[in-house]
């Protein structure tokens, strides 16, 4: 499979619902949420909140895609908003390749820190493996920050 990395089009909209409805930990919320960022992202040209960065086939067909964006009231400090790939090609390599791409781009912005919550549930225990297979320690867990019993699970990764 051939992959490339671009930045999003308004294009890739229909591609990229699909791609999270089919993503089995994210649910409806999930989804509005990740969907509200993308249109955000396209439809106000002047926003620099929200960064893109799409992995396409040799169709340029959405596969996966980073949302990551300046921290507000910091110096160099990035949050990742999002990494998703599609379920079906999930485990080949893509959210690495993605992870790498916004790392640099990052480090070409002269950030120093990303950052990274997620979820303590169980849905997103792949989630957390990846996390820390690709270097990002644990930083802290904040307990029943999302409800009682799911905790948020928060990694950071120095850039520089």
């Amino acid at each position: 499979m051939t992959l490339n990395l671009r930045e999003l089009n308004k294009s890739d909209r229909p591609g990229l619902v699909s791609l999270l409805v089919g993503i089995p930990s994210f649910d409806a919320e999930d989804q509005a949420v990740a969907l509200e960022l993308i249109d955000i992202a396209l439809n106000d040209s002047d926003q620099i909140d929200y960064l893109f960065m799409l992995a396409v086939n040799e169709k340029d067909q959405p596969i996966g895609y980073a949302c990551y964006g300046p921290t507000p009231l910091t110096e160099g400090t990035y949050d990742l908003y999002w990494i998703a790939v599609s379920g079906a090609l999930s485990g080949k390599g893509i959210g690495t390749t993605l992870l790498r791409a916004v790392e640099e781009d990052i480090a070409r912005r002269h950030g120093r820190l990303l950052i990274i919550e997620t979820s303590s549930s169980q849905e997103y225990e792949k989630t957390r493996q990846f996390y820390l297979k690709n270097n990002y320690p644990l930083a802290e867990t904040i307990k029943d920050f999302y409800r009682p019993g799911e905790d948020r699970v928060t990694f950071i990764k120095r850039l520089v």
